[in-house]
């Protein structure tokens, strides 16, 4: 055996080296239970030098031996008595290279004192995979499971620890863990089982577990030859004495007593298995909320009426749309909530002026109260509400900044995020002088540097107070937010956020990062439910390969932002972390784009398959035929304005106008001087289709490299070529899209959303919407990430409309989103699908109705809260459409957002007050009795809070406990088959979230 200096080291300060002093020593024994494929191997490594200090190729190599149908990995090292360590287990190649490793926190273990010298201790573990580290995760350690009142569980003291009982030679002591997060007051966990230690089945005689913290119950027995083999359960028993067994099979374990049997086993049983958690939620935008305290848009403290009103509906989470600062134009561009100035500022729009000082003066006051009555409008008026909050926040600023300064909350707060703070407050204010957010304008301060940013920050600067004025709304922001969160946690509600994929060209984090992103590319999506053209976000694409020299910094550090006010997010265009669509930053529409990182076509690999004629198939294929079908009796003035005849009946995009960018440019000024019956975006559209008619699009940065374009059968390029042209192509394009990248976009999905969950302990949702490659799910599954299903956009292929009972457990589902139309415009915007629908998914012949009426709300809604999904989370505009009442207003008034226009107003506000629908007990009791008959987890309130349900008619009990049943087994049936273990499937150990 062969030392390195560490290893000495180690050696000599644990006396196991021949020459030191003896030491009593152990052999430490690891067992997991794993299947594996061809060429894979299980390792253990750890904290110390024996186990490779977290060094893999230096960890312990585990071999495999079958017992019955398992396949069990296991290995040996000599540790000292009393030894104790963290460690992970991971699947590695021949070469010890990584290709799989266990998520969640890592193990930790301190062995037990007065295990005699030399003798063996076995730990028995599970694989941890994504599922079962989400009942650890803030949303339910901290929020959902929280216990509420002064009551605590008491944890486990050192000076308490579990009495060591080791027996005679002829028998073995065994420690039982269990991970348990959802436990309530006065409640125990036992193991039951066989052995008369284990009270033989009888919960009065079993094995009582204590408190160990982390969610980890523990206790140890000594059994003996005649107990084998050991079946047992675990179970909870409150002091009511009721019981609640955990589900699935028999836990099973049996020791050969053969002279060199374990003198301790230490049994890691992993989460208590128990039904699969659900709960449901709400989703709508901060400024879409209103309240009799807003000041034109919804505000960081109506949060609190909208926790208390889902707490009343039987809601557990309130979902957001992204809140950082988009304030980039200076007008009512910056709604779109998206395309953020800072990923790390919150956004004033969602300030309470009236909260800024107890001290408000009466003409202050009243000016808040005028422009109140004034902003109260339909919609978010954006451009005047920042106006006028602004113009008030800087009257109190100027009396209160002394005071808010010298605060010790102040002092504390830029102290932790001055790192953020100073740079976005430079920016904001040279944004003002220089009247652009494009700091490529800046002169002398476009390029960021530190001693430029001490200079624009000093105290002694001529514009202090400018720069101070962002530090002073920043910190009430967080103050406000903060207040609503915490209220929203103490009332057992989870917060979601929303973690957008880009950031605005001209933002904060371009100047001063600019090595993070590749600011000559845009970043959209390709043509999907949402837009046959594909969308163009316009946000540069990220330079992964120098956000992993800092192990991604950046990244870790906007979680860890979030973390703060939120306990669960949701990751915008999760697919982005596998491949992103990257466009030129000339484009205009989505369409001409090609997925980073992916394996191109070379331009060898098409000459061999007598592809040779690149300039014709990657440049515009624009014929006289072509010109006169799109523009008809125009085409010459068209061709005479915008092209080039370079050959006879072939042309080419004059120099000016051979991008989208230049076309939408030279068409405006163009139409200035020219009568043309059509639009101007008629126009465009169709000079955007001759300029996009491609086969091939040839990488800027390599020539002899190319990508298909997308739908590439729908282009004349493709379709004039010859048969042997167009069937090498149509097989390559296949091959692009959907085969040649999938191993390249699972591995940068591996190296990068690791880095995310890690960073933070909330609760992750991915949107996984659009076109999805396979290596998708299984990535999500393999790291806990709840995916997102909406009916009208199935995953399936073949499918319609989605089938909710048929969802996976670790999924969202929702009717609809603020990507797309309301349940109720989508129901009355199309007739022939309305009757698709309602055949496919009522299952009724009979013609349904034009208006989306309360009966089919509430059927959509049913569906959804009795899906297996472990969230059900709905619009609010699709839960007020449970009442008439509520559906006065034309339904496309209540869509959030048009995709397919990069200029949308997002404005929607919702007509009725907060304080409004906390008064309607018809609409709260008609929700509430939806989430709780579907066998959903409701929020638990205080009697004060129920009084207005009393004497109003209850659910049926019968009915809710069938509905109950049905959607809990169905749940648990879908956890079984679509979690399982993955990739090793162990019986008797299913990943789920612990149930209340």
């Amino acid at each position: 055996m062969e030392f390195d200096l560490c290893d000495i080291i180690f050696y000599l300060k644990m006396g196991l080296l021949s020459g030191s002093k003896a030491s009593n020593s152990v052999t430490l024994c690891f067992k997991i239970p794993y299947y594996t494929q061809w060429g894979q191997h299980l390792l253990v490594c750890g904290s110390e030098p024996v186990l490779g200090a977290w060094n893999v190729k230096r960890g312990l190599l585990l071999k495999p031996s079958h017992q019955g149908d398992e396949l069990i990995w296991s290995g040996s090292v000599t540790v000292p008595a009393g030894f104790s360590f963290v460690y992970n287990y991971y699947v590695v190649d021949d070469e010890k290279n990584v290709l799989r490793w266990e998520s969640g926190k890592k193990r930790t273990m301190p062995l037990p004192k007065g295990i005699p010298n030399g003798q063996l201790v076995e730990l028995h573990d599970l694989w941890q995979t994504g599922s079962d580290d989400l009942p650890l995760r803030s949303a339910f350690k901290d929020v959902i499971f929280r216990i509420s009142g002064t009551g605590r569980i008491k944890k486990l003291e050192s000076s308490e620890s579990v009495q060591n009982q080791f027996g005679s030679d002829c028998s073995v002591t065994v420690q039982f863990r269990i991970c348990c997060p959802n436990i309530d007051e006065d409640t125990s966990i036992y193991v039951v089982g066989s052995p008369s230690n284990l009270g033989r089945w009888k919960v009065e005689d079993g094995l009582k577990l204590v408190y160990a913290g982390d969610s980890v119950w523990l206790a140890e027995t000594v059994m003996g030859k005649d107990d084998m083999p050991i079946k047992y359960r675990y179970c909870k028993v409150d002091k009511a004495k009721n019981l609640a067994l955990e589900t699935g099979a028999n836990r099973e374990f049996h020791v050969e007593f053969s002279g060199n049997q374990p003198k301790y086993i230490v049994r890691s049983d992993g989460l208590m298995r128990e039904m699969p958690w659900r709960g449901a939620g709400v989703a709508i935008p901060m400024f879409s909320v209103r309240s009799e305290a807003d000041l034109g848009v919804g505000e960081f403290l109506d949060l609190k009426l909208l926790v208390d009103w889902a707490v009343k509906s039987g809601f557990h989470l309130v979902q957001l749309l992204p809140i950082n600062d988009t304030s980039v134009h200076g007008m009512w561009w910056d709604s779109y909530p998206y395309s953020s100035l800072s990923v790390f500022a919150l956004h004033p729009l969602y300030l309470r002026v009236q909260a800024l000082s107890k001290n408000i003066p009466d003409d202050i006051m009243q000016e808040i109260q005028q422009a109140k009555e004034k902003l109260d409008g339909k919609a978010v008026d954006y451009d005047a509400t920042m106006a006028t909050k602004l113009s008030i926040a800087k009257k109190i600023f100027s009396r209160e900044k002394d005071v808010i300064f010298k605060s010790s909350s102040y002092q504390s707060f830029f102290s932790e995020n001055q790192e953020w703070l100073k740079p976005y407050a430079a920016f904001c204010f040279l944004r003002d002088f220089f009247e652009t957010s494009d700091h490529s304008q800046w002169g002398t301060f476009s390029t960021f540097s530190k001693d430029k940013l001490e200079k624009l920050t000093s105290e002694d600067s001529l514009h202090q107070d400018i720069i101070r004025f962002h530090y002073y709304i920043q910190y009430h922001l967080h103050m406000q937010l903060s207040e609503a969160a915490d209220y929203a946690r103490k009332e057992g509600v989870v917060l979601k956020g929303d973690l957008p994929i880009g950031v605005d060209r001209n933002s904060v984090d371009t100047w001063v990062y600019p090595t993070l992103f590749r600011m000559n590319t845009s970043t959209g999506a390709p043509p999907d439910y949402f837009d046959k053209n594909g969308q163009n976000w316009g946000f540069p694409t990220y330079n992964w390969e120098e956000m992993s020299k800092d192990n991604y910094a950046w990244w870790r550090a906007r979680l860890t932002q979030m973390a703060k006010y939120f306990t669960a997010y949701r990751i915008d265009h999760i697919l982005g972390f596998f491949r992103i669509w990257e466009l030129p930053d000339h484009a205009v529409t989505g369409l001409c784009g090609k997925f980073r990182p992916s394996i191109p076509l070379s331009q060898e690999e098409l000459e061999r398959e007598g592809i040779w004629d690149f300039k014709r198939l990657s440049e515009p294929y624009i014929n006289q035929q072509l010109l006169q079908e799109k523009f008809e009796a125009s085409w010459t003035i068209i061709a005479s304005t915008f092209l080039n005849e370079f050959q006879k009946g072939r042309y080419e995009f004059k120099e000016d106008c051979n991008t989208e960018k230049k076309i939408a440019s030279k068409l405006k000024a163009f139409l200035e001087t020219s009568l043309f019956q059509e639009s101007e975006e008629q126009l465009r559209r169709k000079l955007f289709d001759i300029l996009q008619n491609v086969a091939l699009l040839r990488d800027p940065e390599d020539p002899k490299k190319f990508y298909p374009r997308f739908n590439i059968e729908d282009t004349s390029s493709f379709n004039d070529l010859d048969e042997h042209s167009k069937n090498v192509l149509k097989r390559l394009y296949y091959d692009y899209y959907f085969q040649r990248q999938e191993s390249l976009w699972r591995q940068n999905a591996l190296k990068t959303l690791p880095v995310l969950l890690n960073s933070s302990d909330m609760l992750a949702c991915g949107e996984d919407l659009g076109l999805i490659p396979s290596c998708v799910h299984p990535v999500m599954q393999e790291l806990g990430l709840i995916g997102l299903r909406i009916q009208r956009m199935p995953n399936e292929p073949g499918l319609e409309f989605g089938i909710p009972s048929q969802y996976s457990y670790m999924t969202v589902c929702a009717p609809s989103c603020h990507d797309c139309s309301t349940l109720r415009a989508w129901w009355e915007e199309d007739e022939d699908r309305r009757r698709r629908f309602f055949s496919a998914v009522v299952g009724s012949d009979m013609l349904p109705p034009d208006r989306c009426t309360p009966e089919i709300v509430e059927f959509v809604l049913r569906q959804h809260v009795e899906a297996p999904s472990m969230w059900a989370i709905f619009p609010l505009q699709d839960l007020l459409a449970l009442k008439e009442e509520y559906m006065t207003r034309p339904a496309v008034e209540e869509t959030i957002n048009d995709p397919t226009n990069p200029k949308h107003y997002w404005r929607y506000r919702v007509h009725v007050t907060m304080e409004s629908l906390l008064s309607d007990k018809e609409l709260i009791l008609s929700i509430k009795s939806l989430v709780a008959g579907s066998g959903r987890s409701c929020p638990s309130q205080d009697d004060k809070d129920n009084e207005f349900m009393l004497g109003q008619p209850s659910v049926e009990p019968a009915a809710n406990a069938k509905a109950s049943a049905a959607a809990a087994a169905a749940a648990a049936a879908a956890t079984t088959a679509v979690i399982g273990r993955s990739p090793n499937v162990i019986p008797g150990k299913e990943a789920v979230v612990a149930v209340q």
